[in-house]
């Protein structure tokens, strides 16, 4: 699985939970407002897995995935 890079928009999310309970190790919910935080921005292996399906089933389409940040040339 190729690696990717994750971004969350937090102006888009309802707070639906669903990414945080599909891939904990990666998202979690903000206690003030319940909105996504991200914790993990370049998941590998298993947790990558997870964060795809959470992006998925994400019901406002907050959490997109993209190419991993390049490192220094």
């Amino acid at each position: 699985m190729s690696p990717a890079r994750l971004d969350v928009d937090r102006a888009r999310c309802i707070g639906a939970g669903m990414c945080a309970m599909t891939a904990p190790d990666v998202f979690d919910q903000d206690d003030a407002d319940g909105l996504v935080v991200l914790l993990e921005a370049e998941p590998a292996g298993t947790r990558l897995t997870a964060a795809r399906m959470a992006a998925g089933l994400c019901p406002s389409g907050a959490i997109t995935l993209g190419e991993p940040a390049s490192g220094p040339s």
